[in-house]
Protein backbone atom coordinates (compact mmCIF):
# COMPACT_ATOMS: atom_id res chain seq x y z
CA UNK A 1 0.00 0.00 0.00
CA UNK A 2 1.33 3.48 -1.08
CA UNK A 3 1.32 6.45 1.77
CA UNK A 4 -0.53 8.34 -1.02
CA UNK A 5 -3.41 5.65 -1.12
CA UNK A 6 -3.00 4.62 2.85
CA UNK A 7 -3.51 8.82 3.72
CA UNK A 8 -6.81 8.14 1.47
CA UNK A 9 -8.26 6.19 3.51
CA UNK A 10 -10.62 6.43 6.00
CA UNK A 11 -9.44 4.81 9.97
CA UNK A 12 -11.85 1.75 8.96
CA UNK A 13 -10.48 0.89 5.33
CA UNK A 14 -7.29 0.68 6.94
CA UNK A 15 -8.17 -1.72 9.57
CA UNK A 16 -10.46 -3.77 6.98
CA UNK A 17 -7.54 -3.83 4.52
CA UNK A 18 -4.95 -4.88 7.12
CA UNK A 19 -7.76 -7.79 8.25
CA UNK A 20 -8.09 -8.87 4.56
CA UNK A 21 -5.23 -11.26 5.50
CA UNK A 22 -7.11 -12.32 8.25
CA UNK A 23 -8.85 -16.16 8.29
CA UNK A 24 -11.98 -15.58 10.12
CA UNK A 25 -14.27 -18.18 12.54
CA UNK A 26 -17.47 -19.23 11.11
CA UNK A 27 -17.10 -16.70 8.01
CA UNK A 28 -17.51 -17.37 4.20
CA UNK A 29 -14.09 -15.54 2.96
CA UNK A 30 -15.81 -14.93 -0.59
CA UNK A 31 -18.39 -12.93 1.66
CA UNK A 32 -15.81 -11.47 4.08
CA UNK A 33 -14.19 -10.24 0.74
CA UNK A 34 -17.65 -8.08 -0.58
CA UNK A 35 -18.27 -6.83 2.20
CA UNK A 36 -14.87 -6.73 4.72
CA UNK A 37 -15.73 -6.98 8.85
CA UNK A 38 -17.07 -4.52 11.16
CA UNK A 39 -14.09 -3.28 13.34
CA UNK A 40 -14.76 -2.72 17.04
CA UNK A 41 -12.39 -0.36 18.79
CA UNK A 42 -13.33 -0.29 22.07
CA UNK A 43 -16.36 -1.27 24.95
CA UNK A 44 -17.36 -0.39 28.26
CA UNK A 45 -20.13 -2.35 30.41
CA UNK A 46 -22.57 -3.45 28.17
CA UNK A 47 -21.71 -1.23 25.23
CA UNK A 48 -19.26 -1.48 22.43
CA UNK A 49 -17.71 0.84 19.91
CA UNK A 50 -16.80 0.36 16.25
CA UNK A 51 -14.41 2.74 14.31
CA UNK A 52 -16.53 4.50 12.55
CA UNK A 53 -18.03 5.61 16.30
CA UNK A 54 -21.49 3.61 16.47
CA UNK A 55 -22.56 2.78 19.78
CA UNK A 56 -23.37 -0.40 20.01
CA UNK A 57 -25.96 -2.60 22.53
CA UNK A 58 -23.70 -6.00 23.19
CA UNK A 59 -26.64 -8.43 24.00
CA UNK A 60 -24.61 -11.13 23.05
CA UNK A 61 -21.73 -10.60 25.68
CA UNK A 62 -19.02 -11.16 22.93
CA UNK A 63 -19.37 -15.11 22.64
CA UNK A 64 -21.60 -15.79 25.51
CA UNK A 65 -18.39 -14.51 27.99
CA UNK A 66 -18.09 -11.27 28.99
CA UNK A 67 -20.27 -11.78 31.97
CA UNK A 68 -19.31 -8.67 34.02
CA UNK A 69 -19.36 -6.23 31.44
CA UNK A 70 -16.47 -5.03 29.62
CA UNK A 71 -13.83 -2.59 31.31
CA UNK A 72 -13.62 -3.67 35.00
CA UNK A 73 -10.61 -2.38 36.63
CA UNK A 74 -9.90 -5.36 39.15
CA UNK A 75 -9.75 -7.93 36.18
CA UNK A 76 -7.55 -5.41 34.08
CA UNK A 77 -5.12 -5.03 37.23
CA UNK A 78 -5.16 -8.51 38.14
CA UNK A 79 -3.77 -8.83 34.73
CA UNK A 80 -1.41 -6.06 35.04
CA UNK A 81 0.09 -7.30 38.59
CA UNK A 82 0.05 -10.69 37.45
CA UNK A 83 2.10 -10.05 34.01
CA UNK A 84 5.18 -8.05 36.26
CA UNK A 85 5.57 -10.79 38.85
CA UNK A 86 4.90 -14.50 36.66
CA UNK A 87 3.89 -13.85 33.08
CA UNK A 88 4.20 -17.70 32.51
CA UNK A 89 4.92 -20.88 34.04
CA UNK A 90 3.66 -24.36 32.94
CA UNK A 91 1.87 -26.73 35.28
CA UNK A 92 3.48 -29.93 34.01
CA UNK A 93 5.62 -32.43 36.04
CA UNK A 94 4.43 -31.70 40.21
CA UNK A 95 4.60 -27.51 39.34
CA UNK A 96 2.17 -25.09 39.75
CA UNK A 97 1.83 -20.91 40.46
CA UNK A 98 -0.31 -19.71 43.14
CA UNK A 99 -2.78 -18.24 40.68
CA UNK A 100 -3.65 -21.85 39.32
CA UNK A 101 -3.74 -23.36 43.17
CA UNK A 102 -6.03 -20.43 44.37
CA UNK A 103 -8.48 -20.84 41.24
CA UNK A 104 -8.27 -24.82 41.55
CA UNK A 105 -9.48 -23.89 45.27
CA UNK A 106 -11.75 -21.54 44.25
CA UNK A 107 -13.85 -23.52 42.05
CA UNK A 108 -13.90 -26.28 45.06
CA UNK A 109 -15.88 -23.81 46.70
CA UNK A 110 -18.61 -22.45 44.33
CA UNK A 111 -19.09 -25.75 42.55
CA UNK A 112 -21.49 -28.50 43.87
CA UNK A 113 -20.32 -30.37 46.41
CA UNK A 114 -19.17 -33.48 44.39
CA UNK A 115 -16.29 -31.53 42.93
CA UNK A 116 -13.18 -30.36 44.21
CA UNK A 117 -10.48 -30.88 41.60
CA UNK A 118 -10.32 -29.34 37.90
CA UNK A 119 -7.95 -29.26 35.01
CA UNK A 120 -7.19 -26.48 33.24
CA UNK A 121 -7.18 -25.80 29.65
CA UNK A 122 -7.49 -22.55 27.82
CA UNK A 123 -10.88 -23.04 25.85
CA UNK A 124 -14.54 -24.56 25.72
CA UNK A 125 -12.87 -26.95 22.47
CA UNK A 126 -9.86 -27.98 24.63
CA UNK A 127 -12.47 -28.67 27.84
CA UNK A 128 -14.11 -31.53 26.11
CA UNK A 129 -11.08 -32.75 24.25
CA UNK A 130 -10.02 -33.11 27.57
CA UNK A 131 -13.11 -34.87 28.46
CA UNK A 132 -12.86 -37.47 25.98
CA UNK A 133 -9.85 -38.67 27.34
CA UNK A 134 -10.71 -38.29 30.96
CA UNK A 135 -14.02 -41.03 29.80
CA UNK A 136 -12.37 -42.83 28.20
CA UNK A 137 -9.16 -43.11 30.74
CA UNK A 138 -12.01 -43.46 33.55
CA UNK A 139 -13.43 -46.73 31.80
CA UNK A 140 -10.19 -48.43 30.99
CA UNK A 141 -9.19 -47.92 34.71
CA UNK A 142 -12.38 -49.21 35.77
CA UNK A 143 -11.29 -52.62 33.71
CA UNK A 144 -14.12 -51.73 30.68
CA UNK A 145 -11.94 -50.23 27.77
CA UNK A 146 -14.97 -51.29 25.74
CA UNK A 147 -16.81 -48.57 26.91
CA UNK A 148 -16.16 -45.84 24.97
CA UNK A 149 -19.30 -44.61 22.88
CA UNK A 150 -20.19 -41.40 23.63
CA UNK A 151 -23.99 -40.28 23.35
CA UNK A 152 -24.71 -36.93 22.55
CA UNK A 153 -27.35 -34.32 20.62
CA UNK A 154 -28.53 -33.11 17.45
CA UNK A 155 -27.84 -29.64 17.23
CA UNK A 156 -25.29 -29.33 20.21
CA UNK A 157 -22.37 -27.48 19.96
CA UNK A 158 -19.33 -28.65 22.35
CA UNK A 159 -16.82 -26.87 20.33
CA UNK A 160 -14.78 -26.86 16.89
CA UNK A 161 -11.65 -28.92 17.64
CA UNK A 162 -12.18 -32.41 15.88
CA UNK A 163 -12.91 -34.15 19.01
CA UNK A 164 -15.41 -31.10 20.49
CA UNK A 165 -17.04 -30.93 17.08
CA UNK A 166 -18.14 -34.29 16.91
CA UNK A 167 -18.78 -34.59 20.40
CA UNK A 168 -21.44 -31.47 19.20
CA UNK A 169 -24.46 -32.12 16.64
CA UNK A 170 -23.63 -29.91 14.21
CA UNK A 171 -24.09 -31.34 10.40
CA UNK A 172 -22.46 -28.38 8.63
CA UNK A 173 -19.69 -28.86 10.51
CA UNK A 174 -19.30 -32.57 10.38
CA UNK A 175 -19.46 -31.95 6.34
CA UNK A 176 -16.11 -30.06 7.07
CA UNK A 177 -14.16 -32.20 9.28
CA UNK A 178 -15.67 -35.61 9.78
CA UNK A 179 -16.54 -37.04 12.91
CA UNK A 180 -14.33 -39.21 15.06
CA UNK A 181 -15.74 -42.63 15.48
CA UNK A 182 -17.81 -43.89 19.09
CA UNK A 183 -19.77 -40.39 19.07
CA UNK A 184 -23.32 -41.01 18.34
CA UNK A 185 -26.22 -38.67 18.54
CA UNK A 186 -29.99 -38.06 19.62
CA UNK A 187 -32.78 -35.76 19.10
CA UNK A 188 -32.30 -32.57 21.23
CA UNK A 189 -35.31 -31.62 23.17
CA UNK A 190 -36.42 -29.00 21.19
CA UNK A 191 -40.24 -28.58 21.48
CA UNK A 192 -41.30 -26.57 19.11
CA UNK A 193 -38.85 -28.02 16.69
CA UNK A 194 -41.05 -30.76 17.05
CA UNK A 195 -44.29 -28.47 16.79
CA UNK A 196 -43.54 -27.40 13.80
CA UNK A 197 -42.48 -30.76 12.31
CA UNK A 198 -46.23 -31.84 13.28
CA UNK A 199 -48.09 -28.65 12.37
CA UNK A 200 -49.74 -28.65 15.58
CA UNK A 201 -49.41 -28.50 19.16
CA UNK A 202 -48.02 -31.18 21.42
CA UNK A 203 -47.57 -31.71 25.43
CA UNK A 204 -44.59 -30.53 26.55
CA UNK A 205 -44.42 -32.33 29.46
CA UNK A 206 -44.80 -35.62 27.09
CA UNK A 207 -42.34 -34.65 25.28
CA UNK A 208 -39.29 -33.78 27.39
CA UNK A 209 -40.12 -37.72 28.66
CA UNK A 210 -39.98 -39.03 25.42
CA UNK A 211 -36.45 -36.76 24.19
CA UNK A 212 -35.14 -38.67 27.36
CA UNK A 213 -36.12 -41.78 25.99
CA UNK A 214 -34.47 -41.45 22.74
CA UNK A 215 -30.96 -42.07 25.10
CA UNK A 216 -32.22 -45.18 26.55
CA UNK A 217 -33.28 -46.34 23.33
CA UNK A 218 -29.66 -45.32 21.97
CA UNK A 219 -27.89 -47.22 25.14
CA UNK A 220 -30.26 -50.41 24.18
CA UNK A 221 -29.18 -50.20 20.66
CA UNK A 222 -25.36 -49.88 20.89
CA UNK A 223 -25.35 -52.13 24.31
CA UNK A 224 -24.57 -50.40 28.00
CA UNK A 225 -21.09 -52.65 27.56
CA UNK A 226 -19.95 -49.88 25.04
CA UNK A 227 -21.60 -47.08 25.82
CA UNK A 228 -19.63 -44.84 28.27
CA UNK A 229 -21.22 -41.21 28.74
CA UNK A 230 -23.89 -38.57 28.22
CA UNK A 231 -23.11 -35.13 27.10
CA UNK A 232 -25.47 -32.43 27.27
CA UNK A 233 -25.51 -28.67 28.04
CA UNK A 234 -27.93 -27.81 30.50
CA UNK A 235 -29.51 -25.51 28.05
CA UNK A 236 -28.22 -25.61 24.54
CA UNK A 237 -27.01 -22.31 23.92
CA UNK A 238 -25.45 -21.72 20.06
CA UNK A 239 -28.33 -24.90 18.85
CA UNK A 240 -30.70 -21.58 19.46
CA UNK A 241 -31.05 -21.70 23.52
CA UNK A 242 -33.05 -25.14 23.65
CA UNK A 243 -35.05 -24.76 26.90
CA UNK A 244 -35.78 -28.34 27.68
CA UNK A 245 -39.36 -29.56 29.27
CA UNK A 246 -39.25 -29.70 33.27
CA UNK A 247 -39.53 -33.32 32.95
CA UNK A 248 -36.36 -33.94 30.81
CA UNK A 249 -33.72 -33.49 33.38
CA UNK A 250 -34.98 -35.76 35.88
CA UNK A 251 -35.53 -38.82 33.38
CA UNK A 252 -32.25 -38.01 31.55
CA UNK A 253 -30.81 -38.63 35.39
CA UNK A 254 -32.53 -41.72 36.05
CA UNK A 255 -31.45 -43.13 32.90
CA UNK A 256 -27.95 -42.61 33.35
CA UNK A 257 -27.92 -43.93 36.76
CA UNK A 258 -30.34 -46.68 35.77
CA UNK A 259 -27.59 -47.69 33.14
CA UNK A 260 -24.77 -46.64 35.20
CA UNK A 261 -23.39 -44.58 32.23
CA UNK A 262 -21.01 -41.36 33.02
CA UNK A 263 -23.45 -37.98 32.96
CA UNK A 264 -21.33 -34.97 31.64
CA UNK A 265 -22.24 -31.59 32.02
CA UNK A 266 -21.06 -29.23 29.87
CA UNK A 267 -21.11 -25.45 31.60
CA UNK A 268 -18.76 -23.56 28.60
CA UNK A 269 -21.61 -21.20 28.28
CA UNK A 270 -24.22 -22.02 31.35
CA UNK A 271 -21.71 -21.73 33.90
CA UNK A 272 -21.18 -18.68 36.44
CA UNK A 273 -24.18 -17.08 36.77
CA UNK A 274 -26.06 -17.40 33.45
CA UNK A 275 -28.72 -19.37 34.37
CA UNK A 276 -28.78 -17.21 37.69
CA UNK A 277 -27.28 -19.74 39.51
CA UNK A 278 -23.47 -20.53 39.57
CA UNK A 279 -24.06 -23.14 37.07
CA UNK A 280 -26.53 -24.52 35.17
CA UNK A 281 -26.07 -28.10 37.53
CA UNK A 282 -27.52 -26.21 39.62
CA UNK A 283 -30.60 -24.91 38.21
CA UNK A 284 -31.64 -28.24 37.36
CA UNK A 285 -29.97 -30.50 40.07
CA UNK A 286 -27.81 -32.68 37.59
CA UNK A 287 -24.84 -34.13 39.65
CA UNK A 288 -22.92 -34.57 36.82
CA UNK A 289 -18.85 -36.70 36.88
CA UNK A 290 -17.74 -34.01 34.68
CA UNK A 291 -18.40 -29.81 34.14
CA UNK A 292 -16.76 -28.81 31.16
CA UNK A 293 -16.12 -24.47 31.75
CA UNK A 294 -14.94 -21.93 30.37
CA UNK A 295 -16.02 -18.03 28.86
CA UNK A 296 -17.26 -16.91 32.05
CA UNK A 297 -14.92 -18.22 34.06
CA UNK A 298 -12.66 -15.01 33.49
CA UNK A 299 -15.75 -12.40 31.83
CA UNK A 300 -13.57 -13.67 28.12
CA UNK A 301 -11.04 -11.03 29.35
CA UNK A 302 -8.06 -13.85 29.23
CA UNK A 303 -8.23 -17.12 27.43
CA UNK A 304 -8.99 -19.69 30.25
CA UNK A 305 -11.31 -23.08 30.67
CA UNK A 306 -11.22 -26.48 32.24
CA UNK A 307 -12.85 -29.69 33.59
CA UNK A 308 -14.10 -30.02 36.89
CA UNK A 309 -14.18 -33.38 38.09
CA UNK A 310 -16.60 -35.61 40.34
CA UNK A 311 -14.79 -36.88 43.72
CA UNK A 312 -15.55 -40.47 42.44
CA UNK A 313 -14.44 -40.09 38.80
CA UNK A 314 -11.06 -38.20 40.49
CA UNK A 315 -10.39 -41.42 42.54
CA UNK A 316 -10.41 -43.32 39.88
CA UNK A 317 -8.44 -41.44 37.48
CA UNK A 318 -5.73 -40.89 40.26
CA UNK A 319 -5.09 -44.37 41.14
CA UNK A 320 -3.84 -45.03 37.71
CA UNK A 321 -0.38 -42.86 37.63
CA UNK A 322 0.41 -40.25 35.02
CA UNK A 323 -2.61 -38.66 32.91
CA UNK A 324 -0.48 -38.50 29.72
CA UNK A 325 -2.94 -35.23 28.91
CA UNK A 326 -2.10 -31.92 28.99
CA UNK A 327 -1.80 -28.04 27.25
CA UNK A 328 1.41 -25.77 27.26
CA UNK A 329 -0.78 -22.77 28.34
CA UNK A 330 -3.04 -25.23 31.21
CA UNK A 331 -3.30 -23.13 34.62
CA UNK A 332 -1.44 -20.00 32.96
CA UNK A 333 -0.90 -17.97 35.35
CA UNK A 334 -2.51 -14.87 34.44
CA UNK A 335 -5.38 -16.20 33.04
CA UNK A 336 -5.84 -17.36 36.26
CA UNK A 337 -5.16 -14.30 37.84
CA UNK A 338 -7.69 -12.72 36.29
CA UNK A 339 -10.49 -15.68 36.24
CA UNK A 340 -9.75 -14.94 40.59
CA UNK A 341 -10.44 -11.31 39.90
CA UNK A 342 -13.27 -11.94 38.29
CA UNK A 343 -15.08 -14.78 40.34
CA UNK A 344 -14.03 -12.43 43.02
CA UNK A 345 -15.89 -9.53 41.69
CA UNK A 346 -19.35 -12.07 40.91
CA UNK A 347 -18.82 -12.51 45.06
CA UNK A 348 -18.46 -9.23 45.97
CA UNK A 349 -21.26 -7.70 43.94
CA UNK A 350 -23.81 -10.64 45.05
CA UNK A 351 -24.34 -10.74 41.19
CA UNK A 352 -25.75 -14.18 40.71
CA UNK A 353 -28.47 -13.20 43.23
CA UNK A 354 -28.56 -10.09 41.50
CA UNK A 355 -29.70 -12.21 38.04
CA UNK A 356 -32.14 -14.63 40.08
CA UNK A 357 -33.73 -12.12 42.06
CA UNK A 358 -34.41 -9.01 39.74
CA UNK A 359 -32.77 -8.79 36.30
CA UNK A 360 -33.37 -12.20 35.05
CA UNK A 361 -37.13 -11.96 35.70
CA UNK A 362 -37.35 -8.70 33.83
CA UNK A 363 -35.33 -9.80 31.26
CA UNK A 364 -37.64 -12.70 30.73
CA UNK A 365 -40.71 -10.39 30.77
CA UNK A 366 -38.97 -8.33 28.31
CA UNK A 367 -38.62 -11.76 25.64
CA UNK A 368 -42.51 -12.57 26.58
CA UNK A 369 -43.48 -9.07 24.98
CA UNK A 370 -41.11 -9.33 21.92
CA UNK A 371 -42.78 -12.63 21.58
CA UNK A 372 -46.34 -11.02 20.93
CA UNK A 373 -44.81 -9.75 17.46
CA UNK A 374 -46.58 -11.37 14.60
CA UNK A 375 -42.58 -12.75 13.27
CA UNK A 376 -42.34 -14.49 16.93
CA UNK A 377 -43.62 -17.92 17.06
CA UNK A 378 -42.25 -18.49 20.31
CA UNK A 379 -40.23 -16.73 23.09
CA UNK A 380 -37.67 -18.71 25.51
CA UNK A 381 -35.53 -18.43 28.30
CA UNK A 382 -33.94 -18.66 31.36
CA UNK A 383 -32.16 -16.47 33.26
CA UNK A 384 -29.71 -14.43 31.07
CA UNK A 385 -30.53 -16.67 27.96
CA UNK A 386 -32.96 -16.29 25.38
CA UNK A 387 -34.32 -16.98 21.63
CA UNK A 388 -37.28 -15.35 19.60
CA UNK A 389 -38.09 -17.95 16.96
CA UNK A 390 -38.74 -16.36 13.53
CA UNK A 391 -41.68 -17.70 12.01
CA UNK A 392 -43.62 -16.95 8.81
CA UNK A 393 -47.01 -18.44 10.67
CA UNK A 394 -47.26 -18.38 14.10
CA UNK A 395 -50.52 -19.83 14.80
CA UNK A 396 -49.90 -22.44 12.49
CA UNK A 397 -46.29 -23.21 13.54
CA UNK A 398 -45.17 -22.50 9.46
CA UNK A 399 -41.63 -22.01 9.64
CA UNK A 400 -39.70 -20.02 6.82
CA UNK A 401 -38.14 -22.00 3.78
CA UNK A 402 -34.33 -22.36 4.88
CA UNK A 403 -33.56 -20.20 1.71
CA UNK A 404 -35.04 -17.48 2.52
CA UNK A 405 -32.56 -17.05 5.46
CA UNK A 406 -35.37 -15.27 7.58
CA UNK A 407 -32.51 -15.02 10.96
CA UNK A 408 -29.75 -13.65 8.79
CA UNK A 409 -31.63 -11.25 7.46
CA UNK A 410 -33.26 -10.10 10.91
CA UNK A 411 -29.74 -9.99 11.96
CA UNK A 412 -28.47 -7.45 9.03
CA UNK A 413 -31.26 -5.00 10.37
CA UNK A 414 -29.94 -5.70 13.95
CA UNK A 415 -26.62 -4.67 12.84
CA UNK A 416 -27.52 -1.76 11.04
CA UNK A 417 -29.84 -0.35 14.20
CA UNK A 418 -26.31 -0.97 16.45
CA UNK A 419 -27.81 -4.20 18.41
CA UNK A 420 -26.10 -7.13 18.73
CA UNK A 421 -28.34 -10.43 18.68
CA UNK A 422 -26.92 -13.52 16.83
CA UNK A 423 -29.41 -15.65 14.28
CA UNK A 424 -29.28 -19.59 15.10
CA UNK A 425 -31.06 -20.51 11.74
CA UNK A 426 -34.15 -18.42 11.99
CA UNK A 427 -33.71 -17.89 15.75
CA UNK A 428 -32.38 -14.45 17.29
CA UNK A 429 -30.50 -15.33 20.49
CA UNK A 430 -29.32 -13.41 22.97
CA UNK A 431 -27.13 -13.84 26.30
CA UNK A 432 -26.40 -10.03 27.92
CA UNK A 433 -23.86 -9.42 30.62
CA UNK A 434 -25.17 -10.54 33.73
CA UNK A 435 -24.56 -6.51 34.75
CA UNK A 436 -27.53 -5.53 32.14
CA UNK A 437 -29.84 -2.71 33.78
CA UNK A 438 -33.11 -2.62 33.83
CA UNK A 439 -32.59 0.08 31.81
CA UNK A 440 -30.35 -1.39 28.97
CA UNK A 441 -33.06 -4.10 28.57
CA UNK A 442 -35.98 -1.35 27.90
CA UNK A 443 -33.60 -0.32 24.92
CA UNK A 444 -33.14 -4.03 24.13
CA UNK A 445 -36.85 -4.37 23.50
CA UNK A 446 -37.17 -1.14 22.00
CA UNK A 447 -34.51 -1.87 19.23
CA UNK A 448 -35.59 -5.75 19.08
CA UNK A 449 -39.39 -4.40 18.44
CA UNK A 450 -37.74 -1.76 15.52
CA UNK A 451 -35.82 -4.91 14.17
CA UNK A 452 -38.14 -7.30 14.46
CA UNK A 453 -40.68 -4.91 12.54
CA UNK A 454 -38.09 -4.27 9.85
CA UNK A 455 -37.58 -7.87 9.04
CA UNK A 456 -41.54 -8.37 8.72
CA UNK A 457 -42.01 -6.10 6.19
CA UNK A 458 -38.76 -7.61 4.45
CA UNK A 459 -40.21 -10.96 4.57
CA UNK A 460 -44.02 -10.61 4.19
Amino acid sequence: MSQATAADMSKTEKWQSLDAHHVHPFTNPAELKQKPARIIESADGVYLTDSDGNRILDMMAGLWCVNMGYGQPDLIEAAHTQIQQLPYYNAFFKTSTPPAAELSAMLAEISPENFHRTFFCSSGSEANDTVLRLVWRYWDLMGKPDKRVVISRKNAYHGSTIAASSLGGMDYMHKQGGIIPDVVHVDEPNWFAKRCELGRDIDRDEFGREAAQAIANKIEQLGVDRVAAFIAEPIQGAGGVIVPPDTYWPEVKRICDHYGILLVADEVICGFGRTGEWFGTNYYDLKPDLMPIAKGLSSGYLPIGGVMVADRVMETIAAGGDLAHGYTYSGHPVCAAVAIANLKLMQRTNIVDTVRESTAPYFQQKLRELGEHPLVGEARGVGMFGALELVKDKHNYVRFHKDVKAGDRCRDFCIENNLVMRAVGDAMVVSPPLIVTREQIDEFGELAWKCLDLAHDALT
